[in-house]
């Protein structure tokens, strides 16, 4: 079993920042990419930002130079450091991992998302 938790969200004036985590936990031999997504109310869910295992990344342009993803592989763990919300960044956002297990099958999860409400 793996498990994502996600933590960080919350509600933040325009202009503020934010970081969201998101730690994989269970029986995990290698993770792959790592990602986070965001669908707000009505619309459907966009990439944000990946993350490869190498360390490339790429970014909505919507985000470009505002969000930051970085993970940490010792800790199993992907962030996603806001800075300059805008209240059109109000969404729910999930995170998304690949993995393999120790027999090499290869997986992919959703996080519970978080929700991030930026007020004007």
């Amino acid at each position: 079993q793996v498990r994502l938790v996600e933590s960080g969200g919350g509600l933040v004036q325009a202009g503020g920042s934010l970081r969201l985590s998101c730690a994989a936990s269970g029986s995990i031999f290698s993770i792959d990419s790592m990602a986070w997504y965001r669908q707000a109310p009505g619309k459907q869910r966009e990439l944000v930002a990946a993350i490869t295992s190498g360390g490339s990344t790429n970014y909505a342009d919507s985000v470009k130079g505002r969000f930051t993803i970085s993970r940490d592989n010792a800790k199993n763990t992907v962030y996603l450091q806001m800075n300059s919300l805008k209240p059109e960044d109000t969404a729910v956002y999930y995170c998304n991992v690949n993995w393999w297990d120790d027999s090499f099958s290869y997986y992919n999860l959703w996080g519970q998302g978080t929700q991030v409400t930026v007020s004007s």
